[in-house]
């Protein structure tokens, strides 16, 4: 009868485990938890540092690239874009009066008659007579 009632008696002690009762506690489960997470920050610092090495050598060979075609990279492009776009803004917005230059304003009618005789130098004679009239 004995031994049926240590196995009683230890089934029952797993039973209340299961059923949400109190569990033994490991004296060095917070310990062993710490070494855990410590070791988990470790693998993820050796990771990144992994990364971060790698595309330091994919830059330098973009560079190598970037230097042997004479390419630009995509943050010099869009500066240089922008400070191109800005200019003529502020050139057209703030620039005085007697900076206009020659060619612009009232030469424009000049240019169209000028246009205009290109373009009745290559009609036939009798349309060039109706134009000239």
């Amino acid at each position: 009868d004995q031994p049926r009632v240590s196995l009683c008696a230890g089934a029952t002690k797993d039973m209340g485990k299961m059923l949400g009762g109190e569990e033994e506690k490991d004296p060095d489960a917070q310990k062993k938890e710490e070494e855990r997470q410590e070791a988990l920050r470790q693998q993820e610092e050796e990771r990144k540092a992994k990364h971060a090495r790698m595309e330091a050598e994919r830059e330098k060979v973009r560079q190598q690239i970037r230097d042997k075609y004479g390419l630009k990279k995509k943050e010099e492009k869009e500066a240089e874009e922008k400070a191109a776009l800005e200019q003529p803004c502020e050139g057209s917005l703030t620039r005085p009066k007697k900076a206009i230059p020659a060619g612009c304003g009232d030469e424009e009618e000049e240019e169209e008659e000028s246009i205009l005789d290109t373009v009745l130098k290559y009609l036939p004679g009798p349309l060039q007579d109706m134009f000239k009239k």
